[in-house]
Order: C-alpha cells, then sequence, then structure tokens
C-alpha cells in the first residue's frame, strides 16, 4: 500500500480548481483515457498577463488528482514567464513527496501546463521529434533520456514510475534497458551478424529468432506467430491468437517482428504477413 502525505489527502478529496474555463487563453491536453491517466489545464489572464484562473479535468488516481489541484495552486497569480520555470519536481515538493510508483502524475502535470502555455502563444503542438520506444504511452528515446538524465533514473521501474513507459505490454524494455546503459555510460554488446548466410543458415536463424525474441513478447499478450516460409530475404509469417484481431497487428510485424530479425539475422529482411 502506498504512503500518502497529509497534503496529497488533502488535494485529493477536496481538490481546487475543478472544471474548465469558458474562453481560455491557455488550454493543455495530455494522456488518454485508454492509457489510464488523462489531463486537461485551462487558464485566463488578467490584465497584467498573470494568470487570473486556472482550472483542470483529469481522470485518473488520487496522486493525478493531488498532483493537479496542486498545480493550479501553485499558478495562480504568476506569470507565463514564470509558470513555465515549474517542474514536475516542483509539484511533488508542494505536496510534500509522492510515491515513486507515482512520479508520472506529477510529469502530467507540467506537460500540460506546457501544452497550454504553447496554445496562448500560438504554437502547434509539433510531432514528437525521436524513435518511438513505448508505442503503449506515446514515449520517444527523446523523453526517456531526458527523464533518465534529470533524474538520475537506473532502472526501468524508475522509468516507467516517472514517465510511464514500459508499463504497458513490455515489448520496449529492452530498448529501454538500451537506453539506461548509454546513458550509464556501459557499453552495449552488438549481437553477431554473419556476413553471409546460406539460405539453411537463414532459416536456422530466423527461426530461433522468432523463438528466443519474437514469440515470448507476444505470448504475453495472448498471441503468437507462425514462421510460413522464406524467400530470398522476404520472410512470410503468420500471427495468431491476439495478434491475429490486433488493430495494431502492422505495427507489431513492421516496428517489431521485422527490427528483431534484421537485428539478429541480416538487414535486408523483409517481414510479410500471410492471411488465412
Amino acid at each position: 500500500m502506498w504512503e500518502y502525505t497529509d497534503k496529497v489527502k488533502e488535494h485529493f478529496l477536496n481538490p481546487r480548481n475543478v472544471g474548465t474555463i469558458e474562453n481560455a487563453d491557455g488550454v493543455g491536453e495530455v494522456g488518454s483515457m485508454s492509457c489510464g491517466d488523462a489531463l486537461k489545464l485551462t487558464f485566463k489572464l488578467d490584465e497584467n498577463e498573470r494568470i487570473a484562473e486556472v482550472k483542470f479535468q483529469t481522470f485518473g488516481c488520487a496522486s493525478a488528482i493531488a498532483s493537479s489541484s496542486a498545480l493550479t495552486e501553485m499558478l495562480k497569480g504568476k506569470t507565463l514567464a514564470e509558470a513555465e520555470k515549474i517542474t514536475n519536481d516542483d509539484i511533488v515538493a508542494f505536496l510534500g513527496g509522492l510515491p515513486k510508483e507515482k512520479m508520472h502524475c506529477s510529469v502530467m502535470g507540467q506537460q500540460a501546463l506546457e501544452k497550454a502555455i504553447a496554445c496562448y502563444r500560438g504554437k502547434e503542438v509539433q510531432e514528437k521529434e525521436g524513435e518511438m520506444v513505448c508505442e503503449c504511452f506515446g514515449v520517444t528515446d527523446i523523453e526517456i533520456r531526458n527523464a533518465l538524465t534529470a533524474h538520475n533514473l537506473k532502472a526501468i521501474e524508475d522509468v516507467t514510475n516517472y514517465i510511464k513507459a514500459g508499463g504497458g505490454c513490455g515489448k520496449c524494455h529492452e530498448r529501454i534497458q538500451e537506453l539506461i546503459d548509454e546513458i550509464s555510460g556501459k557499453e552495449v554488446p552488438k549481437p553477431p551478424k554473419p556476413k553471409k548466410l546460406t539460405n539453411i543458415q537463414k532459416i536456422r536463424l530466423i527461426e530461433e529468432t522468432l523463438e528466443r525474441e519474437i514469440q515470448p513478447a507476444l505470448q504475453k499478450d495472448g498471441g503468437n506467430i507462425e514462421l510460413v516460409d522464406v524467400s530470398a530475404n522476404t520472410v512470410q509469417v503468420r500471427l495468431t491468437g491476439a495478434c491475429s484481431s490486433c488493430s495494431a497487428a502492422q505495427i507489431t510485424l513492421k516496428d517489431f517482428v521485422e527490427k528483431k530479425l534484421r537485428e539478429f539475422v541480416t538487414p535486408e529482411l523483409l517481414v510479410e504477413e500471410v492471411c488465412e
């Protein structure tokens, strides 16, 4: 059971500034209902361009509600220049601390504030830069690197606690660990790649990679994959179980299956799905 400070409990049981502001000067929305956390932050400025009114709506746990409520109280009366200096650590300090498993709730507040200020300034929210690492929560390698550096995170669990990456299907754990090793300066061993493969060697490596690297990850979500045929550098596979009806099947094939086969077999491979 997580231990909450009295201030967290107070802001959860009696949240301040709940709701939305009509004709708001700034609006910021982060998260999604499907991910389990969502936050909408709105604010209005006075004639001196200070935040006169700020409200929030959130879908989430006690920490998400308390963090959002705390942030709105911290923002009142501040200029935008002062507001954009507020970090998730400031929110946590205001509340007297949060369980490490709930740190991402404070990060969500900081991200909503950044979007609301960008909205006021008329800046379009750009597509995230970098490599998409965690598909479940839309977290890139740049965001993970920033979190690792800013908070001195050392483990996948720490990354999940701060920015939720890795908290879904788990397929990104290996990549997150690579980023952790990279930031810490640990040398990451590269898998051996034969320069020239006979067709038999290629098929054997494909089968081994499917069994060792790919099938266990898919089976965690109730799915699986079967090798159908190998023709030159084209690998034909069949998705089974939950994977066969998943709306993200093509993403899984290209961003996970094909990527793994290219990594452990040869970079020329292409993966195609064979339907029933």
